[in-house]
């Protein structure tokens, strides 16, 4: 009886991820009921099915529970094992879909994640595995995760629809974290990018280069993008190129945005002059929405954050997105936590976008699964 009363319950099929995730760092139970229970086709598409596979392989003794129309999901979580895994994530979502939320998690597990993921590498909708790879591994390394074994390696590039992507995500565990104090942004001092063309000709990845500097080179001299056309086995089994940028603060800051073309067969075909023009606008207007961590990692910042020793961090964000800030509702209804919420106008800043100050006290999360050598 006492397991029934802490069991959180949820309806619907948003924020899925967020909620599975949450559930196994605090131990709490949940169930989430109605999900797509009014639609013609009711239940967990598959790549929800593959995510709660995905957690059921990274944890020891975990029990999940759905019923028969997929409609209904109870999860009791078990500990975080890791270790080395293999996991083929569904071809309907990217593989970022699966990896910011083993981002969450891998620095609590027993033993030191490795995990090889196949799919898609770049699509239109999740996070790419290079944006992941440039901003979000930096901001881990903020927190005290770190070392050589932190790594995201691309084997094979994949694009939607068929995918064939695969990647290496490599990460040490770590019994706390350390605070944060990150609340100046900095000058941008140079931009970074790859342009990747996949099964078309590499001259796209030569056209976007051309095209995104002709932008960003008003702003900044020092500016670097990578070609990285894949050939054979390593470029996947459809066609399709794009363009990940990422801008360094002074200070360290990562800033990314990124652009793939449309999967094969679907929409009009998008010129490699207009994608790198149009990735290049998206960069300035995440620059432009500024703060210490860009739109994309706001949640994962949060949740080191909490999970923190018990003293002060303050993180300075960019205008929370929607993700965001149902996330902070549910590290409320998980943790029992509650933000400070600063806004800072534009005046005292002079630059972008209304930022926002984040400041919280840890709630001392101890990693208890790592064996203590």
């Amino acid at each position: 009886a006492a397991g029934e009363a802490q069991c959180l319950s949820y309806t619907g099929c948003n924020f899925l991820r967020q909620r599975l995730v949450l559930a196994t760092l605090s131990g709490r139970p949940l169930k989430i009921r109605k999900i797509r229970a009014k639609e013609e086709d009711p239940g967990l598409r598959d790549f929800e099915a593959s995510f709660i596979r995905l957690i059921d392989k990274v944890t020891n003794g975990s029990r999940i529970e759905i019923n028969q129309t997929g409609t209904t999901l109870y999860y009791q979580p078990g500990l975080l094992y890791g270790g080395s895994l293999e996991h083929d994530c569904s071809p309907s979502r990217g593989i970022g879909y699966y990896l910011e939320s083993l981002l969450c998690l891998a620095p609590f597990m027993k033993h030191p994640l490795k995990i090889v993921l196949r799919g898609v590498t770049n699509d239109q909708v999740d996070p790419s595995v290079d944006v992941l790879k440039a901003t979000a591994l930096p901001l881990l390394k903020k927190f005290g995760i770190d070392g050589e074994s932190l790594e995201i390696k691309i084997n094979r590039r994949g694009m939607p629809p068929k995918g064939g992507g695969e990647i290496l995500f490599a990460c040490p565990v770590r019994k706390v974290l350390q605070p944060v104090q990150f609340t100046d942004p900095g000058k941008i001092k140079r931009i970074r990018g790859t342009a990747y063309s996949v099964r078309v000709s590499p001259q796209m990845a030569n056209r976007m280069v051309e095209s995104a500097r002709g932008i960003l080179n008003k702003f900044l001299p020092d500016i670097y993008i990578y070609t990285d056309h894949m050939k054979g086995v390593s470029s996947g089994k459809s066609p399709g190129f794009g363009m990940c940028l990422t801008a360094e603060t002074i200070n360290g800051t990562i800033l990314s945005a990124e652009l793939a073309s449309n999967p094969q067969g679907q929409g009009a075909p998008v010129l490699p002059e207009e994608l790198g023009q149009r990735c290049a606008k998206l960069l300035l207007e995440e620059v432009y929405r500024g703060g210490c961590v860009d739109s994309t990692n706001q949640s994962l910042a949060l949740l080191l954050m909490t999970l923190g020793q018990r003293d002060v961090s303050k993180v300075l964000l960019g205008p929370l997105s929607p993700y965001t800030i149902e996330f902070l509702r549910h590290l409320r209804s998980f943790f029992q936590i509650m933000f400070k919420i600063e806004t800072k106008t534009t005046e005292e800043e002079h630059t972008g976008g209304e930022k926002v100050l984040m400041t919280c006290v840890g709630i001392g999360f101890c990693n208890l699964s790592k064996t203590i050598r």
